[in-house]
């Protein structure tokens, strides 16, 4: 199927006399005839036993992500901030390190940078633009992974995912990938050699603002039997002694990170998250085409303004990843756009403050549009030198362009402009 007939119908195929739309299953425990059934779903887990770990809509909307990345399997949870934790700790512990783009969201950052190292886990961040070489010197005998973004939040730098596989691979680690902002309709990264591809649900997937998610997507492409990975290849004393590798194949890590990390955090969405969820969905693939055809227009203009200093948008010809997003996103970008105002900071704030369709929100990737200062909201944890580092310029402002009709975003950031001036 293609990815529009799948938005629609993968995860869920109903029966005869079965409801046609994916029903919520609004319960948390399931009930069985014996003891030795609960007792070998235990040994085995191959069926629902407890929405912590399972829900049968929640793995309709799984099986459903899964299909759209081309992977084997996805687990859902509460948040994208979630997914990114679980992926990590399902490879890290105290004592290892990861590497990661420099070029990445201010809240994984600082996830990355200061949780994970409380937790004995260090951060090597490495800027994304970097040669193959100074990748390769980043790495220690102890880097479990590398890390990074298909569209960076709020940067836009585009990932050489291909760049990105290789280093990975000849250090026998996986990437992982952010592929929030592309979605699968505009980028496959496990066509690129990606291993593991997490998301924010939250975001386009969702593109209503109704509930915060994320997702974890295994390719099942990666060998976790190379011998870097022990975890996977020796008894889980914390379920039986279970051999991941030996017992899921090429699931393993998906089905760890279940049988683990949602077992001992719980962070599993409700049914009715992932119904409103699967609703975001469906029109998924009719959105993602028109958020780029919009998001370019803006850009377009924005590149001709006296009172903007410079844009970032991947779709521009001119943009220093056109190449990159032509290779691994058909030469689209999304609906996100990020911009430096003259003036500076103060400027920004007040050019925001002057909208009155976009909407000043901390959020992205909605239906309606948005504008965001990074630096003085959603990245002030980091200090100067780290937002630098990560592509934002004080003056920085990401518009989310959302689906009104493209006249009146552009009318309303005309009038925005105009009441700098009078201000």
């Amino acid at each position: 199927m293609k990815d529009e007939t799948k938005c629609l119908h993968s995860g869920y195929r109903p029966k005869s006399g079965e409801p046609s739309v994916m029903p919520i299953v609004q319960s948390t425990t399931y009930r069985f005839d014996s003891t030795a059934h609960i007792a070998a779903i235990f040994d085995l887990p191959t069926e629902y036993i407890y929405s912590r770990f399972a829900n049968p809509t929640v793995d309709a909307v799984e099986k459903k992500i899964a299909d759209l990345e081309g992977g084997i399997g996805a687990m859902c949870t509460t948040s994208g901030q979630a997914a990114t934790l679980f992926s990590i700790l399902n490879i890290c512990g105290a004592g290892d390190s990861l590497l990661c783009s420099s070029a990445i969201y201010g809240g994984t950052l600082n996830l990355f940078a200061v949780t994970l190292k409380r937790l004995g886990i260090e951060c090597i961040f490495i800027a994304p633009d970097a040669s193959e070489e100074e990748f390769h010197r980043a790495f220690k005998p102890n880097t479990r992974l590398l890390f990074g973004e298909t569209l960076a939040n709020p940067a836009l730098v585009v990932c050489d995912i291909e760049k990105f596989a290789r280093i990975a691979h000849t250090h026998h680690v996986p990437l992982i990938l952010d592929n929030t902002f592309a979605t699968p309709i505009l980028c496959k990264p496990f066509q690129f050699g990606a291993d593991i591809v997490i998301h924010s649900t939250t975001k386009y997937m969702d593109g209503h603002a109704l509930q915060g998610g994320g997702v974890i997507v295994d390719s099942g492409n990666f060998n976790w039997s190379n011998g870097k990975f022990p975890e996977f290849t020796t008894p889980d004393d914390s379920y039986h002694g279970i051999i991941y590798t030996k017992e899921f194949g090429n699931m393993a890590y998906i089905v760890k990170a279940r049988m683990q990390l949602m077992r001992d955090f719980g962070a599993y969405p409700a049914a009715h998250s992932a119904f409103l969820l699967n609703i975001g969905l469906e029109t998924l693939a009719l959105r993602m085409p028109r958020y780029a055809e919009q998001g370019k227009r803006v850009a377009e203009y924005l590149a001709t303004s006296s009172k903007v200093e410079s844009v970032s948008y991947p779709g521009l010809p001119n943009d220093k990843y056109h190449a990159l997003a032509e290779k691994y996103l058909g030469g689209k970008a999304s609906g996100v756009v990020t911009f430096t105002i003259r003036g500076g900071r103060e400027n920004a704030m007040k050019f925001m403050d002057a909208l009155r369709l976009a909407s000043n929100e901390v959020h992205v990737a909605d239906i309606r549009t948005c504008v965001l200062h990074p630096a003085s909201e959603t990245h002030r944890q980091l200090t100067d030198e780290q937002l630098l580092a990560a592509g934002i310029h004080p003056g920085m402002i990401r518009i989310s362009v959302g689906l009104e009709n493209i006249d009146d975003i552009l009318a309303d950031l005309t009038q925005a402009f105009g009441r700098i001036n009078a201000i």
